[in-house]
């Protein structure tokens, strides 16, 4: 873990030399990841939208015959989500407990504006997990001392674990109704933007790593696996942000970011 860490660091300052970057080449990188983080997010909760049918919907406004209405809110949402999550990372101010509820409406508002920024009035589950979720009493205090520990890790540039510890610890509360893995996947990669990193995407094909190891940690068995897993998947967005880059900028950087993550 230590050799993974002591990598991210050297990549990430291999990715700062080429800061400032165009507005065409963040434009290219944004709408990319537009696509990307749209599709995988949704994909693990069991968005049946494929990859080309996310971005026909995000680029084009297409309607995918066939395929349910809620996908495609569903999409468009987590596209708004995205939005304001870079809206924040620019802004010089740390993340509050509100900022982690609208990431939520947005997210879900569209299917269900009753629930969206509102936490759980009843008791929720997680299948297949042996994790017991708070009861919807304890979720405001949770989530207010969540909300300080957040203020407080977030008032200069957050380390990759602080991200990857924000994700943990919104998960394991789990305060909302439906979109807990939604919005706490957003949050890790807001505070990995504010850090000056590039946001993580985690697909359906690492599902069961990503998931197996999140539990580990919950339950006490394994708590360095899923840091394992997360630090595994930075190092490979920064490894794409960083070709994509040499390869080209401005309209061919579009090119050069046309491959499976």
């Amino acid at each position: 873990m230590e050799n993974l860490y002591d990598d991210l660091n050297r990549k990430k300052a291999a990715l700062d030399k080429q800061r400032p970057l165009t507005r065409g080449s963040l434009e290219a990188l944004n709408a990319w990841y537009d696509v990307e983080l749209t599709y995988t997010s949704n994909a693990i909760e069991g968005n049946a939208l494929t990859r080309n049918e996310t971005a026909d919907i995000l680029e084009k406004g297409i309607i995918v015959a066939g395929k349910p209405l809620k996908d495609h809110l569903d999409a468009v949402g987590h596209k708004e989500a995205l939005d304001y999550v870079r809206e924040l990372a620019d802004r010089k101010e740390p993340v509050r407990e509100g900022d982690v509820r609208q990431i939520h409406q947005l997210i879900v508002g569209r299917v269900d504006p009753s629930d969206a920024g509102q936490y759980s009035h009843h008791q929720r589950q997680i299948l297949g997990s042996l994790l017991v979720l708070p009861s919807p009493a304890q979720i405001p205090p949770l989530m207010g001392e969540f909300g300080q520990w957040l203020v407080r890790e977030t008032a200069t540039a957050p380390a990759p674990d602080t991200a990857f510890d924000a994700h943990e610890k919104l998960v394991t509360i789990h305060p909302f109704s439906d979109g807990n893995g939604r919005t706490a996947r957003l949050l890790m990669n807001l505070l990995l933007i504010k850090g000056g990193f590039p946001p993580v995407v985690i697909g359906p094909e690492h599902r069961v790593a990503y998931l197996d190891g999140l539990q580990a940690l919950q339950i006490g068995k394994d708590p360095k696996a899923y840091k394992q897993f997360m630090a595994e998947r930075l190092d490979a967005s920064l490894d794409r942000h960083i070709e994509a880059l040499r390869l080209g900028q401005d309209q061919r950087l579009n090119r050069s970011l046309n491959f499976e993550p």
